[in-house]
């Protein structure tokens, strides 16, 4: 997943490095920060803004074999990683169309003509407010309608027409059902509709569950 981890290295018990990581590698920031009396640190904003890390995101806390303390991202979504990726080829297989399904940084499954444009890539701040919203989005070029750039990365893919279906648990959101079609005049039907609310629903419940 791209850029979606942290570490926090322990650096003589008080004071820490914190160190951002990438594939794997761990790279230096040159930032310090002491632990207070309450066992708590605060994470720089420009760390924060680079890796999206909003108040209220969950964090898992890893120790590794050297003494560091990481800390992770935590995506329900990304936990069913493969499981995503069988939903999106089924949901693709049923309607016809470009099927994605993201969590609130990264399209974690794709399947479809357009897949190797979407997976893995992180989301857009266009579709991060749609999911925030809770509120499903048709836009067809058809009719005129701006469609809403997926990933960060893709510019103008060409989309002709889109369905956003925010994916909630707990009332929280946590992700999109995404269809999309590079057909030219192509238009969003009341089954594509359905069938990403029950993806988007189904999944949901899986969160809660």
């Amino acid at each position: 997943m791209f850029f979606d981890y942290f570490g926090i290295i322990a650096l003589r018990g008080e004071t820490i490095g914190i160190k951002s990581k990438k594939e794997n590698n761990m790279k230096a920031t040159g930032i310090v920060r002491r632990i207070d009396e309450l066992g708590r640190v605060v994470i720089p904003k420009e760390i924060r803004r680079t890796l999206r890390i909003r108040e209220g995101d969950p964090l898992e806390i890893f120790v590794d074999r050297e003494g560091g303390v990481i800390l992770k991202k935590y995506s329900p979504i990304g936990e069913l990683g493969d499981f995503a990726k069988e939903y999106a080829e089924s949901i693709h297989r049923s309607v016809g169309r470009i099927t994605a399904i993201c969590d609130m940084d990264t399209v974690i499954a794709a399947s479809g003509a357009g897949r190797k444009e979407l997976e893995g890539k992180p989301v857009n701040e266009a579709l991060e407010a749609v999911i925030v919203s809770r509120k499903r989005t048709v836009a067809e070029s058809a009719k005129g309608d701006t469609l809403i750039p997926v990933t960060a990365e893709n510019g103008d893919p060409g989309y002709a027409a889109e369905l956003i279906v925010p994916i909630t648990a707990s009332g929280d959101p946590i992700g999109a059902v995404i269809l999309l079609s590079k057909e030219e005049g192509a238009n969003i039907s009341e089954s594509d509709i359905k069938v990403c609310e029950t993806a988007a629903s189904f999944m949901g419940k899986q969160m809660e569950s």
